[in-house]
C-alpha cells in the first residue's frame, strides 16, 4: 500500500509535548520558578542539541537500507522524531509564555504567594504541607501543587493563622494555615 493511503494517528499533530499537563488558564500567565525554567530549558536544549541529531542520523542510515515500509529502524526513528519535534514545540511555547518569579523575594514573610511552602490543617486536624509551583513544574508525588489547583487558589494571599475555605467535590471545607516559608535568597556572587 502506498504511503499516501496510510493514516497516522490523530494525536501525532497535537501540540501537547507528550505530557499530560493542564492547559494554561485563558489569559493567564505561565508562572514558573527560576529552577523550573532552567529545568525545562535544559530539556529543550538537550532535545535540540543531542537527541534529535542522533535520531536524524539513525533515520538517515535506515533510509539508505532500502525498503522503508518494512524497515523497523526507519519507522521507529520517524515516529521518535515526531515525538521529539512535538516536545520541542511544546517546550518552546511554554518557555516563551513563562513568567519567571523568584519565590525567595518573599523569604521571611507569613503571607502565601507563588513559590511558598505551606503547612496547613484540615477540619479533622490532619496536617499537610504543599509547595505552590508552576503548572509545568508541580509534582503531586513530591507535595508540589500547581498555582491553579483548588488548594493553591484557596491558600494564595492567606497568612499564617488564617482559616480559608476550600471547595472540593465533596463540599466546602475549612483549612487553617499553620506555617508559610520560602527558600532563602541565593548568596549574591558580587558580595563575596
Amino acid at each position: 500500500m502506498s504511503k499516501a493511503f496510510t493514516k497516522e494517528s490523530d494525536t501525532d499533530d497535537e501540540d501537547d509535548g507528550g505530557a499530560a499537563l493542564p492547559p494554561l488558564p485563558a489569559g493567564g500567565k505561565n508562572y514558573m520558578t527560576p529552577a523550573g525554567y532552567a529545568r525545562l530549558r535544559t530539556e529543550l536544549l538537550d532535545l535540540m542539541d543531542n537527541e534529535r541529531p542522533k535520531v536524524v542520523e539513525a533515520v538517515h542510515w535506515a533510509a539508505k537500507n532500502g525498503d522503508r515500509s518494512e524497515n523497523g529502524d526507519y519507522l521507529y526513528g520517524k515516529k521518535r522524531l515526531r515525538e521529539i519535534d512535538r516536545r520541542i514545540r511544546f517546550l518552546t511555547k511554554r518557555l516563551e509564555a513563562a513568567e519567571v518569579t523568584d519565590p525567595s523575594v518573599h523569604h521571611g514573610r507569613d503571607q502565601v504567594f507563588f513559590g511558598a511552602t505551606v503547612r496547613y490543617a484540615d477540619e479533622s486536624g490532619d496536617e499537610r504541607e504543599v509547595t505552590i509551583l508552576g503548572i509545568d513544574e508541580a509534582n503531586s508525588a513530591e507535595a508540589q501543587v500547581s498555582w491553579i489547583s483548588p488548594i493553591a487558589r484557596a491558600l494564595l494571599k492567606a497568612r499564617e493563622g488564617d482559616v480559608v475555605k476550600l471547595a472540593t467535590p465533596g463540599g466546602v471545607h475549612e483549612v487553617e494555615v499553620l506555617a508559610v516559608r520560602y527558600p532563602a535568597p541565593a548568596a549574591d556572587a558580587d558580595s563575596l
